[in-house]
């Protein structure tokens, strides 16, 4: 890393969010330290996705504060909150990519919309970004020709293509075997390095919280009920925490 990454790019306090009478964060409070790795956990429903939109500004909090790099977004007006989300990339589920479009476009599309440069330079920016996650050859294939890994490593390329400050991934080894999985965790990393990108990563998969966290938080019931690093996580004597990572029915978390 380049030297850049000093304190906490984002931090949360007291952040509510209901839908109806559901109450789905009852007071989250988090930092976000700049260029690093952030896991977070939880079962599903939980929140995690929730707390992904809340940081983006795609929907507002009942109540809290979110600071992007010092200044409280949720008071930002839309064209702001627009500004702001071109630090943001986003790498989907299901890396959602226009079916219609080739790799290449697909890549590009945040620089044709938002990014005054030529064709050529947004080719060349394109094929840097594909060499990074090991692509260049499939500039020209559309979506329907890639595997499921090939596509999410597409999605990665256009996530970090503006070259975000931050990135956040939603569950980005779902649906791929434990090798492509193991290959997309070790891009993440690359690039939090390479890019000095702050990553934050939503995931079920415990061995990829493991390999890609430089801190692990676990949110339950609304809060965030724990964070440490990957070694403190394995040894917490936490028993939700220790019911979660072990995968079993059994604990103080009942399964409905």
């Amino acid at each position: 890393m380049n030297g850049i990454c000093e304190g906490p790019i984002i931090s949360i306090r007291g952040l509510h969010k209901r839908f109806g009478p559901q109450e789905v964060l009852t007071g989250v409070d988090l930092d976000i330290g700049s260029c690093e790795s952030l896991v977070i956990l939880g079962r599903s429903g939980c929140g995690k996705s929730v707390l992904l939109k809340l940081i983006t500004g795609l929907i507002k909090p009942d109540q809290g504060s979110i600071l992007f790099e010092g200044e409280d977004s949720t008071k930002f007006n839309r064209q702001k909150l627009f500004d702001m989300r071109m630090n943001f990339g986003m790498l989907f589920q299901s890396a959602a990519l226009f079916d219609s479009m080739t790799v290449g476009e697909n890549v590009g599309l945040p620089l044709v919309k938002h990014v005054h440069k030529s064709d050529e330079e947004i080719r060349e920016i394109v094929l840097e970004k594909l060499r990074l996650v090991g692509l260049t050859d499939v500039y020209d294939s559309y979506p329907a020709a890639l595997s499921g890994g090939m596509k999410k490593r597409v999605g990665l390329a256009r996530a970090v293509v503006m070259e975000p400050q931050v990135v956040l991934y939603d569950e980005p080894t779902t649906g791929l075997d434990p090798i492509m999985a193991d290959v997309i965790n070790t891009m993440i990393r690359e690039l939090q390095h390479e890019l000095d990108i702050t990553s934050i990563v939503v995931t079920h998969d415990i061995n990829s919280a493991y390999r890609v966290g430089d801190r692990m938080t676990m949110l339950h019931e609304g809060k965030i009920i724990y964070s440490g690093t990957p070694e403190e996580m394995r040894g917490t004597d936490n028993e939700i925490v220790r019911q979660f990572i072990e995968g079993r029915a059994e604990g103080p978390v009942r399964a409905v």
